[in-house]
């Protein structure tokens, strides 16, 4: 018989740090998945509290790593990147371990100043205000200035940013300039349309802050959309980025800071062999060997993680309502949610996380497609990251089948309209937090209850 612990054992190095069965039942991170859903039904979403923290402390660790390595002289800073998850209690469990903030829109910054009001940030924490700003955003980030936020760096965007600041804010302070970037070349454009060209850089030093009393050039900012990966496209745009830091810091002794943005990926198949510290070291490396190259003081790094932050935190569970065999080999799963609504990327991006079954691991298994509430053509999933095939086991009458997807904690809520209306009008399910207290013992309880329909109406003004 080819039970589906057969299957998975086969395919993967199975268990894993966060994954391992009892009882042919699947736990994540230590948790009894099957409790959490016996306790709150499904769908669910999960976050895992202290998996943030652990992301976090790699990377320090990481980082600190290849700066002792190579003897680097430059410091380290952790930037939480606020879009990938605004939850207050992402917020609030990321703050525990001595991090900054990067901003992007101009709603951050209410958010900035509650997290200020109840003592989780002070007015010394990094706030690196990124984006194109309208004049409310620039409104916002310039009372942080004059507030005595002193280490509120706005990121210039464009060339007539720094003007709004130049006329409104009354006390020193610091800017950071973004660099556009090229995409790579399969990409719709060929340069990102955020940040400056990197011809105008040093125009827009030497005419707008170079000469002015308050106002004081900080850092160079870095980002390309494909993210930190070991290939030659990443390291030929990193390098070009260093050596415009290099020149820069010939004119502008203030710069002493390189902000390599976001873009650490995370875990989204059990094959993952990302290599997290070889990447930091072949980019403390390169930054140290160009530095030198060009007799230029080395400069502190920042980085902007955002999904690496919270994505490994996040998991959504579902039943299987029934199956549908719709031909003679298109055998369908119907989940009791929504891939559109409630994974909207794995819709809009293709984009693939780890699936496993949660109970049922010592039955036979078979080839499947998973299909969503919607009566949308678009609502389903049907491959995984290392393979075009799903795989469940089979489902037998008075024997419910649990489902789950892992590391879905970015991004998900904000894209899929959490709160509001979504496709279809299928409600935002329940959301559960899980912990451990100070014995090390799993806690958990509930965020959020299903969205209710009176709460759509209301939105739909009924």
């Amino acid at each position: 018989m080819n039970r589906y612990i057969d299957l998975i054992q086969q395919t993967f190095d199975f268990p894993t740090k966060e994954f391992h069965v009892e009882n042919n039942e699947l736990f994540f991170n230590g948790v009894n998945l099957m409790e959490i859903i016996q306790t709150y039904g499904t769908p669910l979403k999960l976050t895992y509290l202290p998996k943030i923290s652990e992301s976090i402390q790699n990377a320090k660790t990481y980082f600190n790593n290849a700066i002792k390595a190579h003897d680097y002289h430059g410091r380290y800073t952790y930037c939480y990147c606020t879009k990938s998850s605004h939850f207050s209690f992402v917020l609030n469990e990321a703050l525990k371990n001595d991090i900054h903030i990067e901003t992007s829109s101009t709603f951050d910054i209410p958010l900035v100043r509650s997290l200020y009001e109840k003592g989780k940030i002070t007015k010394d924490t990094y706030i690196i205000c990124n984006g194109f700003k309208r004049d409310l955003y620039k409104k916002y980030i310039t009372e942080l200035l004059n507030d005595g936020f002193v280490n509120c760096v706005p990121i210039l965007d464009n060339l007539g940013e720094i003007d709004y600041y130049l006329e409104h804010v009354k006390v020193p302070f610091q800017v950071g300039i973004r660099i556009a970037a090229d995409e790579e070349p399969k990409f719709g454009f060929y340069t990102s349309r955020l940040g400056v060209r990197y011809n105008d850089i040093i125009q827009l030093y030497e005419e707008k802050i170079k000469d002015h009393p308050l106002v004081s050039l900080k850092m160079l900012h870095f980002f390309i959309n494909s993210g930190i990966r070991d290939t030659a496209y990443y390291w030929s745009e990193l390098t070009r980025f260093i050596q415009k830091y290099v020149d820069l810091k010939k004119i502008a002794p203030s710069l002493d800071t390189m902000d390599i943005g976001g873009g650490w990926p995370i875990k989204t198949n059990v094959f993952f062999d990302y290599d997290y510290q070889y990447m930091a070291d072949q980019i403390v490396k390169n930054i140290k060997w160009m530095c030198a190259k060009n007799n230029t003081t080395e400069p502190n790094i920042f980085t902007e993680f955002g999904s690496y932050t919270v994505g490994e935190s996040g998991a959504v569970l579902y039943s299987i309502l029934d199956e549908k065999l719709q031909n003679d080999k298109e055998l369908w799963y119907m989940i009791d949610g929504s891939f559109i609504t409630q994974l909207p990327d794995s819709w809009g991006l293709n984009q693939k996380y780890i699936m496993l079954a949660v109970n049922n691991w010592d039955e036979t298994y078979q080839g499947i497609s998973l299909g969503g509430l919607t009566c949308d053509s678009m609502d389903y999933y049907n491959s995984e990251a290392h393979q075009y095939n799903i795989y469940l086991p089979k489902i037998e009458k008075g024997r419910t089948q649990y489902i789950g997807f892992f590391h879905t904690g970015a991004y998900q809520e904000s894209l899929g309209g959490y709160g509001g209306i979504q496709h279809c009008l299928i409600p935002a399910p329940k959301h559960v937090l899980i912990d451990k207290d100070e014995n090390g013992e799993i806690k958990h309880w509930l965020f959020a209850k299903d969205q209710t329909e009176e709460s759509m109406l209301k939105t739909l003004g009924y």
